[in-house]
């Protein structure tokens, strides 16, 4: 067996806590990693002047492959966001969310079973926003009233919103492709184009061109976006394969995520032409750091979605299995399940606990 070079970032918060009980999941499914450990987040702005150091970044790109815990975006660093300036540096267009019931964790439903593509590049998201009272907004103000495109307010902020056929091409594509290949059926592309015309209107209408190239394949449909929701909430059964722009993706991705029990178990990844960085999609959850009692099962499951990436997926579904068996039997939950189930944290397990129950069922 091959051995795999990783770059690992533990995070900070509970993150060095979940990361290591993914490492040990990992390792005792007997995947053989060299882990190449760089920290960032707050914890390093001291040393490095930055949250994300350069030889993070430079092992990054070498092995191609990362997995990180939550990281903190220091105040003042000039990062709106560690995660989206991740993102950027390495055009990371594809946010990846597969959403999947886990039987014992007391969600909601148990028969969720979807996968999100977000889109990660531009959209709202982009950051192109000029303050209130600055003479950028009042050009802006005047520009649009020259136009006749609509009355601004002399007070307002302003965020551009740009939708492009490059980045709307390469998001349902990769959707498209991924439902092929993993014998999916449905493809919805979710979009407001009912109101915004002209960028969801792009989204939309790219969406329908690619969906022609694999008719007979793959169903194709689109939904409104506030739609969408409901129809989540009424029955989630009834979507396959998302795809959406970046605002709505990650509106939609966590309210996915409350159906089948939680952030705490909803597993990620930011996925690029050449890089791959998975992640679990919460927080760093300091007031939790350093109790062994925060719950990794997202954290392995993004491990999982990993090790699916490198050509391991024998030893990711193993995990799974394994995974799910210690929800099903109920015995060893971390407090966070334990609770929802039983309205009591009596009995729970600690973080390094759940990790040990995993292997045991491995």
């Amino acid at each position: 067996m091959a051995k795999h070079v990783i770059t690992l970032v533990p995070g900070d918060g509970i993150g060095p806590e979940i990361t290591s009980a993914m490492c040990k999941v990992i390792e005792a499914a007997g995947v053989d990693i060299e882990w190449r450990v760089h920290n960032g987040g707050a914890g390093v702005m001291d040393e490095f002047g930055t949250p994300l150091p350069q030889p993070l970044l430079d092992s990054i790109e070498e092995t191609g492959i990362a997995i990180k815990g939550p990281l903190t975006t220091p105040v003042g660093a000039g990062f709106r966001s560690i995660n989206v300036a991740l993102r950027k540096h390495f055009d990371l267009y594809i946010n990846l969310r597969p959403t999947v019931s886990i039987p014992g964790t007391g969600a909601r439903y148990d028969d969720v079973d979807l996968v999100i593509f977000r889109e990660n590049t531009e959209d709202l998201y982009a950051g192109i926003e000029v303050d209130e009272g600055t003479p950028e907004a009042a050009e802006l103000i005047a520009w649009a009233g020259e136009h006749d495109l609509g009355t601004i307010r002399p007070d307002a902020a302003i965020t551009l919103k740009p939708i492009s056929i490059t980045a709307s091409e390469r998001i349902i594509r990769a959707a498209f492709d991924y439902a092929v290949a993993h014998g999916r059926k449905k493809v919805t592309a979710v979009h407001k184009a009912n109101i915004m015309k002209f960028t969801d209107g792009l989204f939309l209408h790219t969406a329908e061109r690619i969906a022609a190239e694999y008719e007979g394949k793959v169903e194709f449909e689109n939904r409104i976006v506030d739609a969408t929701c409901m129809g989540l909430v009424i029955d989630p059964t009834q979507f396959d394969v998302m795809v959406l722009p970046n605002l709505y993706g990650d509106i939609v991705s966590d309210l996915c995520a409350g159906l089948v029990g939680g952030l705490g178990i909803a597993p990620g990844a930011n996925i690029g032409d050449s890089i791959a960085i998975f992640e679990p999609v919460h927080g760093s959850a300091p007031k939790h750091a350093g109790k062994n009692e925060a719950n990794p099962t997202a954290q392995i499951l993004s491990g999982c979605m990993m090790l699916d990436h490198i050509g391991e997926g024998e030893a990711a579904e193993t995990i799974r299995k394994a995974l799910y068996t210690v929800y099903a039997k109920g015995e060893k939950l971390t407090y966070d399940i334990q609770r929802i189930r039983t309205g009591s944290t009596d009995g729970c397990v600690t973080t390094s606990g759940f990790a040990d129950a995993i292997i045991e069922q491995l």
